[in-house]
């Protein structure tokens, strides 16, 4: 597999490449949600946030599915697709191979959230249940696409996945020039990557700061380590929930990123309920997790005008009665 990451260039070629297929996303702020962060100790900081949960399939990954899926020879495209998932990657690869007729398996843990499962198979895509974690469903998705000759996908460790998904902070430098830090969530990465490597070739003092959930921090721990590793996979946001460092992603976030920050899983419902309250947006887990990071670590944002990607809408029923009855502390 071929980790070269991409460039900028390519980034520009994907943007093209996907153009009319997805949606240009808005950024828009909300006075309330300025107040929320404030009131956290964030002073004098402005919320701009990137509405990728409005984006087809309900989140960011459509971009980079659409991208790589749309450069398969014809040969691949009639073999088809294998890829592994705890959800907005597996809509993404189902959608993208209904666009362009290739047949498509998804690898989900044994106990998905059930609105990504159900969007997963209205897409026409084959799903198999396999094991605890993204790690389990991973080993069957690689077993199965040798047995079939399909073209694995990756959860991180694809360039056009990261260049298409680039696109959106292309998005946000056009419409939100005068950012100072840019929030975004990590599980395998390829968000924060594309954000870093867009930020440093076009907004070189544009501070890009990824975030995870402390209940799996793989990817937190292996940027700052400097190296790939293996962590305990626990958290209940699952577009979060991976248990090891990817090798693409990471050099680009040991790159690109001026920081990495943990937050709790009782913060991420926290920032969902601010979003439902203050901006009338519906956002998963891994969706609130760039604003959990700013109601965590208030200290570090106070003063400025702060991008945050909302990532994906595609939350549970269960998560979203926690996020309507917590409260914001």
């Amino acid at each position: 597999m071929d980790l070269t990451p991409p460039t900028v260039v390519d980034v520009l070629a994907a943007q093209q490449r996907i153009d009319g297929l997805v949606l240009r996303t808005p950024a828009a702020h909300y006075p309330a949600l300025d107040q929320v962060v404030q009131d956290a100790g964030a002073h004098g900081a402005r919320v701009v946030v990137k509405h990728e949960n409005l984006q087809r399939t309900g989140a960011f990954k459509i971009r980079g599915a659409l991208n790589l899926l749309r450069q398969l020879s014809d040969d691949a495209r009639r073999r088809g697709i294998v890829g592994y998932s705890t959800g907005n990657h597996a809509q993404a690869l189902a959608d993208a191979a209904r666009e362009v007729g290739a047949p498509c398996t998804i690898v989900m843990p044994a106990a998905p959230n059930p609105v990504k499962e159900r969007a997963v198979r209205a897409l026409g895509a084959e799903v198999l249940l396999h094991g605890e974690r993204l790690e389990d469903a991973c080993l069957l998705a690689e077993e199965t696409a040798a047995e079939r000759g399909a073209r694995l996908v990756s959860a991180a460790n694809e360039p056009d996945l990261v260049a298409g998904v680039a696109t959106a902070t292309l998005e946000l430098l056009l419409q939100a020039p005068d950012l100072d830090v840019l929030v975004v969530p990590v599980g395998g990465g390829s968000g924060a990557a594309a954000a870093g490597l867009v930020a440093a070739a076009l907004a070189p003092r544009l501070r890009v700061v990824g975030v995870q959930s402390a209940a799996s921090p793989a990817a937190h721990d292996s940027w700052r380590a400097g190296q790939p590793l293996s962590r305990p996979n626990g958290t209940r946001a699952e577009g979060l929930a991976v248990g090891r460092g990817f090798v693409l992603t990471q050099r680009l976030l040991r790159e690109h990123l001026a920081d990495f920050l943990l937050v709790e899983d009782d913060v991420i419902t926290t920032a969902q309920h601010a979003y439902l309250t203050a901006a009338h947006t519906v956002a998963e887990g891994a969706g609130a997790a760039s604003l959990a990071a700013v109601l965590a670590h208030p200290d570090r944002f106070a003063g400025a005008r702060v991008g945050v990607v909302c990532t994906g809408a595609n939350a549970s029923e269960a998560e979203l009665r926690r996020a309507l009855l917590s409260t914001a502390s």
